[in-house]
């Protein structure tokens, strides 16, 4: 007996677990067996649900390796313990899981819409987004490139077929998305609550701020730690959604959190980009300019989406998958002459 089911009632472990998710999961929860299925049909696996094989093909793209080396908000910094968008998307990925397991969601799909929600990155952080949103004719957004990474960009082109909730969870992850599920709405959340608090970490660690300068107000509702603050949103967003069609904060806490994100955004954002900002606009500008005009240049597995997107998508497609030492290094091969010694040259 396997919590009063008998497991000989079925013929794989993906359907046991799916009896489970039906017994124990909220009524609101998106169940594995109820999926809208994937843009192209696949066999379904014997022993994972199809939210599961998601996680572990994010996990294994090459997109989501990258991710180790691009800037979360302070680039290159001394020391071992900043946050990347690694580790962004694993904090993300720990709340979000915390949330859906407190109401009764299906971890696994919040998981993997985690894990996937900044695959889309530009190199140098926000700074880099906003230099190719204004270089590019039809913009450039991170939630939308994120997409694109898991449905065209990954496997050569093939991209990881994913399903419908876990694309629309990366899709509308952003605070002004409406996602359709409520593990959606929970990475949601999770995202800004990781990143605001363990920026702060950074922050007081870089030397911009002390934990003396946070709002006062926020600080007395949320709490003074880091862990604090989290558990405190973990909570609150219990408290207001348990057994409700929705995930969201009181509008107490939802008020703090915003009051810390606006603090963070006048005091810590605009000047950690500062230091970054001509430097990564040059360069991602300079390397617009040639690709655009040289688009043979690019790796084969982007010219063939040349004729379907056009080259300026292409090539956004090429400068976003860059980590910031690979753009520095292609930057460099393109645009600063090799040095060489006069001393070694023979007679």
């Amino acid at each position: 007996m396997f919590e009063g089911i008998e497991l000989q009632e079925f013929s794989c472990v993906r359907e046991r677990v799916c009896a489970q998710e039906e017994r124990f999961f909220s009524a609101y929860a998106q169940k594995s067996a109820n999926t809208k299925g994937r843009l192209k049909a696949e066999k379904p696996c014997q022993f994972r649900t199809d939210f599961q094989r998601d996680r572990d093909r994010i996990i294994y793209s090459n997109s989501f390796k990258r991710l180790k080396n691009k800037t979360q908000v302070f680039f290159a910094p001394e020391g071992d313990h900043y946050i990347t968008r690694l580790t962004h998307t694993l904090d993300v990925s720990q709340i979000a899981r915390s949330i859906a397991r407190s109401l009764a969601l299906n971890e696994d799909l919040a998981e993997a819409i985690a894990l996937g929600h900044d695959l889309g990155h530009t190199p140098f952080g926000h700074v880099g987004e906003r230099v190719l949103a204004k270089l590019a004719t039809g913009g450039f957004f991170h939630n939308e490139q994120s997409l694109r990474v898991v449905d065209c960009i990954e496997k050569e082109g093939r991209g990881l077929n994913l399903t419908v909730e876990v694309r629309d969870g990366i899709l509308q992850h952003k605070s002004s998305g409406k996602p359709q599920t409520l593990e959606g709405q929970a990475v949601s959340l999770a995202d800004r609550i990781a990143y605001i608090n363990h920026d702060i970490e950074d922050a007081v660690r870089a030397g911009i701020l002390k934990a003396s300068d946070l709002p006062p107000r926020a600080v007395k509702l949320l709490g003074e730690e880091t862990k604090t603050r989290i558990n405190t949103a973990i909570t609150d967003i219990y408290q207001n959604s348990y057994q409700k069609p929705y995930v969201k904060m009181s509008d107490e806490v939802m008020s703090a959190t915003n009051e810390l994100r606006s603090f963070m955004f006048e005091r810590v954002y605009e000047l950690a980009n500062k230091s970054i900002q001509e430097r990564s606009e040059r360069m991602l500008t300079q390397m617009f300019t040639y690709f655009t005009a040289n688009v043979d240049k690019l790796p084969k597995t982007y010219l063939r989406r040349l004729e379907q997107d056009g080259k300026e998508r292409v090539v956004c497609d090429y400068l976003s998958g860059m980590t910031d030492k690979y753009a520095i290094s292609v930057f460099e091969g393109l645009f600063i002459p090799s040095t060489f010694s006069i001393g070694g040259m023979q007679s």
